[in-house]
Parts: structure tokens; C-alpha cells; sequence
């Protein structure tokens, strides 16, 4: 389907939505919301949890790192199935596979029987995220009504992500780690109740096939690119497994393009991929959510390291700044209305690029209320930038395109989530090392290498919005 592509953005108002419309919105966010906190609740519990189980400190990543790598490296082979055997029967197996898997983790015993369960979370997470973003994007037309409902959406998500943190501490606190896994199945089971009775089926006339040499390659490269910054992240960028998988991953890629442009029934058409819509707004995805993470790390750092907050304490203040982020993505979507998706996703990344920076003024002995405030509005312009960009990216794409279009939102997603922290963290741990090694304080050391992943990732951002502002000036899209 051509894309719908206009120079100016149309202020047309977003029809009311039906009662049944609602609902399906509500259902849809509940499932992306249940799943958005659980890729950041259980860090703060990593600690308690391995001391119950058992699990060394060494391998606490993995309590991460094992719901990260299916949940990052099965989501376009899942968009794609939803596209083929039907995205509300892929929803509701996804969503109970996450579900069962988080009861098992909560009932864990010993170390493998939990990494066993959170594995599986990653992968009925991966089959669940894309598969509700199709629905919703197929559910609602392409126009205002579906650019309200991504913004809640995107509201969603991000703020998911920011209340796990101090979901994760206030529930380890009063009720132990397992309490945070619990929640899962607490927030699962009403949608799995209320799905069958709201979401219909989608359903193909003709019997496509599945491009088995395409997922193998594309999922293996996405696993050993997730397996390689995770562990990074907790060891060393030079450690053997690391370079190796990240070779491999590499060259999987490699071999994935070169099936696709061959494959008569390609797994990711690649002439989706060269649309400028898709490639530019699944960048600003991806530099959006790994660039924010990375803050989050950072300044959890400096909160708990530096100024000395407690868990619950700095957790507290990220839940204020998500809840503060969450008021502009009730307007985003009328932003879009009124602007054009391309000049929010501009903005939006600028907005986070600038309040970053301004978080180089954070010190030793203040800056709390500093990192209070401009966080609030970093979390802003990203709100504003997760919106957009998934409007962006799915726009002007048939119904049969969205679950491939969705998973291509969702793995930007998941690998900008995934990829910021281990490679501002590396840039944090060379730099204050360095500065340990010309004789300043592990104080003023460890500041110094906080300032210096926060400049990175103001800079990363506000070069998004200059590419993309490139990259798209001659046609921006509504």
C-alpha cells in the first residue's frame, strides 16, 4: 500500500471512540503494561532473590539477561507468525506462556528452575508484544483515532518500564522478590479472561509460508547481539564469548539480508525495510529507549552510590519523573494530529537530548531536585518520541504488513533497551577508572564517569533528531 504522505499535518480531529473500541485499548495496554514493568521490576530484587536461591552474585545478570534474550530475539519471527496463523490466537498464546512462566518463577526453588521460568517469560513476552501492537494497529485506522491509541500505548509502555523500578523495591520490601513475579500472573489472567471475548481473529484467504532460513538467521543474530551486550554489561567488552558472538551476530545479519532479497515469500520484506518511515522512525526508537535507559542507570548510580538515597528512595524518585513523563503522552498523539509525526519524533528527541545535557550540573553534594526536575523532562521529550515514532513506523503499511511493522517497533525497542545500559556503562567504567588511575577520589571518579555517559547520551540523542530531520524533510508524514 502507498504510503500516506503529505507536507502538511492535518488537525483533524480523532473521532470518539466506541465503548468496544475502549475496551479493546484497555485489554491491549493492560497485557504491554504487565510485560513493560517486567523488564525492570526484578532489579532491584536481584540481590534478596539470589541469596534465597542460592544464585551467585557473579550470575545475578542472569535473572535479566535470560528474559531478555528470547524476549529481544523471537519478536519479528513472532509479529510475522501472528501475521500467518492469526494475532489474536498468537496473543493469547504468548500471553499465557508469560503468565504460567511467571508463576513458575515465583515458585522457584533453586537457581535453574527460576532462569528456566524467566527464559520462558522472555518468550511468551516476545510472542505477546508484537502481536498486541498489530492488533491495535489494525484495530484502529490509520488517522487519529490510531495515533490516540499508540500514544496511550507508548504512555504505557515507557511508564511500565520507569514504576518496575519502584514496583520492584516497594514489593521486595514489604512482601519478598517473589511478590514481583506474582504481579505477572495477577495482571495476566483478567486479560486472558476478557481477550477471547473482545479481540477477533485475523485471518488470511491465501496459505503464505514461513520463511524458515529467514527466522533461523534473524532470530540467531538477534540472540547473539542481545547475549553479547547483556553480558558485556556485567564483564568485559574484550571477553572471548563477547567478540565472538558478536561476530556472529554479524554475520547472521549478513546472511539474513541475503535470504530475504532471495525468498519469494521473505520473512521481512526488504523493500519495507527501505522505507524511510520504517528505517528513520525505528531508529528514533531505537536511540530513544536505549539512550533513556542508560540515563535511568546512570542516575541510579549517582542516587544511590553518590548521593546515598536508598533503593525505595531512588526508585521513588524515577516513579515522580514517570509519572510526570506519562502527562505528555496524553497529548502526544494530538501533538502528532496537529504537527506531523516527524516533527514530534524531532522534538521529542531534542527535548530529551537538552535535559540530559543539563544533567551535567548534577554534583557530590546536590542535585537531587536537579535530577527531580530535568529528568521529569527528558522522560518528556522520550514519551513524546515513543509515540511518534511508532506512528512513523507503521504508517502507510498494508493490515497484512503490520504484525512484520510491529515487530520491527518492538525489536528496536527491546535492543535499544537492552544495548544502552552495557554500552554507556562501559563508557562510565574506562572513564572513571581512568580518572582513578590519575589519582581522584572514587568519588570524584565515579561523577566523572556519570558526566560522561550522560554527555554521550545527550549527544546520541540530539544527533537522532539532526539525522532524522535530515533523513525526512522532503516528505514528512502525518
Amino acid at each position: 500500500m502507498a504510503s500516506t504522505l503529505t507536507t502538511q499535518p492535518a488537525a483533524t480531529a480523532a473521532p470518539r471512540l466506541s465503548a468496544r473500541a475502549r475496551l479493546v485499548l484497555i485489554l491491549l495496554c493492560a497485557a504491554q503494561f504487565a510485560i513493560s514493568i517486567d523488564f525492570s521490576i526484578l532489579n532491584v530484587a536481584l540481590p534478596s532473590l539470589g541469596r534465597d536461591l542460592g544464585l551467585a552474585e557473579a550470575n545475578l545478570q542472569w535473572g535479566v539477561t535470560a528474559f531478555a534474550l528470547p524476549s529481544g530475539g523471537f519478536l519479528l519471527l513472532a509479529g510475522r507468525l501472528g501475521d500467518l496463523v492469526g494475532r489474536r490466537r498468537m496473543f493469547l498464546v504468548g500471553l499465557s506462556v508469560f503468565a504460567v512462566a511467571s508463576l513458575a518463577a515465583t515458585l522457584a526453588v533453586d537457581p535453574a528452575t527460576f532462569l528456566a521460568a524467566r527464559a520462558m517469560q522472555g518468550l511468551g513476552a516476545a510472542v505477546t508484544i508484537p502481536t498486541a501492537m498489530a492488533l491495535l494497529t489494525t484495530t484502529f485506522a490509520e488517522g487519529p483515532a490510531r495515533n490516540r491509541a499508540l500514544g496511550v500505548s507508548g504512555m504505557v509502555l515507557s511508564l511500565g518500564f520507569t514504576l518496575g523500578m519502584l514496583l520492584g523495591g516497594t514489593l521486595t520490601s514489604a512482601l519478598g522478590w517473589r511478590s514481583t513475579m506474582a504481579l505477572n500472573v495477577v495482571m495476566a489472567l483478567p486479560v486472558l479472561v476478557a481477550a477471547p471475548l473482545l479481540l477477533t481473529e485475523s485471518r488470511r484467504t491465501d496459505r503464505p509460508r514461513l520463511d524458515l532460513p529467514g527466522a533461523i538467521t534473524v532470530t540467531g543474530g538477534l540472540l547473539a547481539l542481545i547475549y553479547a551486550v547483556s553480558t558485556a554489561a556485567e564483564t568485559s567488552w574484550t571477553r572471548p564469548d563477547v567478540l565472538v558472538t558478536l561476530v556472529a551476530a554479524v554475520l547472521l545479519f549478513g546472511a539474513f539480508v541475503l535470504v530475504e532479497s532471495r525468498s519469494a515469500e521473505p520473512l521481512v520484506s526488504l523493500a519495507v525495510l527501505r522505507r524511510r518511515t520504517v528505517a528513520v522512525g525505528n531508529l528514533g526508537g531505537l536511540v530513544t529507549f536505549a539512550m533513556a535507559s542508560a540515563l535511568t542507570f546512570l542516575l541510579t548510580l549517582y542516587l544511590q552510590q553518590i548521593r546515598q538515597l536508598s533503593p525505595f528512595e531512588s526508585g521513588l524518585v524515577f516513579g515522580v519523573t514517570g509519572l510526570g513523563a506519562a502527562s505528555v503522552g496524553l497529548i502526544a498523539s494530538r501533538l502528532v494530529d496537529r504537527y506531523g509525526s516527524r516533527t514530534v519524533l524531532i522534538a521529542g528527541l531534542t527535548v530529551q537530548g537538552v535535559a540530559t545535557a543539563v544533567q551535567l550540573a548534577i554534583g557530590a553534594h546536590g542535585g537531587v531536585w536537579l535530577v527531580l526536575v530535568f529528568c521529569t523532562i527528558t522522560f518528556g521529550g522520550h514519551m513524546a518520541a515513543v509515540v511518534s515514532y511508532g506512528i512513523t513506523a507503521t504508517s502507510g503499511l498494508s493490515n497484512t504488513e503490520q504484525g512484520l511493522a510491529t515487530g520491527l517497533l518492538t525489536t528496536a525497542q527491546q535492543v535499544g533497551l537492552t544495548a544502552g545500559i552495557p554500552i554507556l556503562s562501559a563508557l562510565y567504567a574506562a572513564h572513571s577508572a581512568g580518572l582513578r588511575a590519575a589519582g581522584a577520589s572514587p568519588v570524584d571518579a565515579m561523577l566523572g564517569g556519570i558526566h560522561r555517559g550522560i554527555l554521550v547520551a545527550a549527544l546520541v540523542a540530539l544527533a537522532a533528531a539532526l539525522v532524522i530531520a535530515v533523513l525526512l524533510r522532503r516528505r514528512p508524514i502525518r
